[in-house]
């Protein structure tokens, strides 16, 4: 599992569309999808502060284009793509 301090969210710095990342699951559930998986950011909109009650301050929602379609924790997919808060996000090589 990854700690806090990888996470974007915390030092709320920006992930530019084409930047890979590693989609991690939260320390405290099994979620918010079954596994960890690795995607590249996008550009289908621009990334926007989340709006929830749990949301860390600053922290923006990014869409990510999945290497492989994944699951959501619910069973739901499979999902090619989709909106991820940055606290769910690890920046990885470009290789």
């Amino acid at each position: 599992m990854a700690e806090a301090s990888d996470s974007t969210s915390d030092s709320q710095e920006m992930l530019a569309p084409g930047t890979r990342v590693t989609v991690i699951q939260d320390p405290s559930w099994a979620g918010p999808w079954q596994a960890e998986f690795q995607g590249e950011v996008g550009d289908l909109e621009a990334p926007e502060p989340v709006r929830h009650p749990m949301a860390q301050d600053g922290e923006m929602a990014y869409w990510v284009i999945f290497d492989e379609p994944q699951y959501d924790s619910d069973g739901d997919g499979p999902y090619r793509k989709a909106q991820i808060w940055g606290r769910y996000l690890r920046r990885t090589s470009n290789v």
